[in-house]
């Protein structure tokens, strides 16, 4: 007769699977109601799987995007408010998506930990969730890590991966020309890009994240951790009316840099900076770091989350149809002969 060993088991060594496949339970009604056509299986198996002919393609071409949320995590894990980085994520991918004038379709996430904590992931998974559908993209998938030794207790890192369809022969940018107009669509604020110097900017104005907001009524942290805003859907209502030549969206890099990336290279930009009022947000950081309005441009939305290069006979129509999907709608400027961004007028 053998004894029964009791040796050391993967929990000892820190990882949890028990925990893991709890937290596959919970996220799976949240990932349930992100189903959308085409969709053909749930979570739990090796791979998902995606049918384009049931979600309406005839002949499309795939478009892929990955992203990450970057340095804003830090705050989420810090103040512990983790429900919208999830949201996030999403947006970072899919609104890259939508500039290529593809219908973002599915989702996939990956969740890296030191040591699981059920319910902190499932909210983080759920916001993933909530993202996807207001994008209109099925959460079919995702991988959950923990990797005791790799992470501090209560770290963890995040990075998303999305697919969109197109019509072969509907890709954008295309027809951009001298004289198209430049619709901006305003930002929820920071976004998702910038934030180590945001929080550079926190440090020296000698503030913590539970500190009163110095532009709002609630706290630093909160304000600072609202989500980027999903522009897919407006935006797809646009293209599909026509006279949409091109789509910016406006991350790191901000103004200055992503919009020569959607203009042909003998063409430039002229905007109007007084053509909109810079969010408080973007004032305060101008005034605690003392920066310049160019550093300012070339490193934060400065408000403007979304640009659409648009045909002039179609710029006020287009502009009614995106204010009636909910967005704020500027005319921010045209496409010039001038390579490059050019600016007139303040942001302050």
């Amino acid at each position: 007769m053998t004894s029964q060993k009791n040796g050391i088991t993967y929990a000892d060594a820190g990882v949890d699977i028990d925990a893991g496949n709890a937290l596959v339970d919970r996220i799976r009604p949240a990932a349930k109601a992100t189903d959308r056509p085409g969709v053909m299986a749930g979570l739990g198996g090796f791979g998902a799987l995606f049918d384009l002919r049931a979600a309406g393609y005839t002949d499309p071409v795939l478009v892929a995007a990955t992203d990450g949320v970057g340095t804003k995590l830090r705050i989420a894990i810090d103040t512990g408010h983790v429900d919208h980085v999830g949201v996030d994520l999403v947006a970072m991918c899919v609104n890259d998506l939508v500039c290529q004038g593809a219908e973002p379709l599915f989702f996939l996430d990956y969740f890296a930990t030191g040591a699981l904590e059920t319910d902190t992931a499932a909210r983080i998974i759920e916001g993933i969730a909530r993202g996807c559908s207001s994008a209109g993209t099925a959460l079919i998938g995702g991988e959950t890590a923990e990797m005791p030794g790799m992470y501090p207790p209560g770290d963890f890192d995040l990075a998303g991966f999305a697919v969109g369809a197109m019509e072969r022969g509907a890709a954008l940018p295309a027809g951009v020309a001298q004289g198209d107009v430049l619709l901006g669509l305003a930002s929820d604020g920071v976004h998702s890009n910038g934030y180590s110097l945001v929080r550079k900017l926190v440090e020296i104005a000698g503030l913590d994240w539970d500190a009163a907001c110095p532009w709002s009524d609630t706290t630093l942290g909160a304000e600072l951790l609202t989500p980027t805003r999903l522009y897919v859907k407006p935006a797809l209502q646009a293209i599909r009316a026509g006279g949409v030549h091109a789509l910016a969206h406006i991350t790191g890099g901000g103004l200055t840099e992503n919009l020569p990336r959607v203009l042909p290279e003998e063409l430039g930009a002229q905007i109007n900076l007084s053509s909109w009022t810079l969010p408080p947000v973007f004032d305060w950081m101008a005034e605690t770091g003392d920066m310049a309005e160019a550093e300012l441009l070339k490193t934060f939305n400065c408000g403007i989350g979304m640009i659409l290069v648009v045909a002039p006979a179609r710029a006020d129509a287009l502009c009614q149809l995106l204010r009636a999907a909910g967005e704020k709608v500027m005319t921010i400027g045209t496409v010039t002969s001038q390579p490059g961004v050019a600016y007139q007028g303040s942001l302050r």
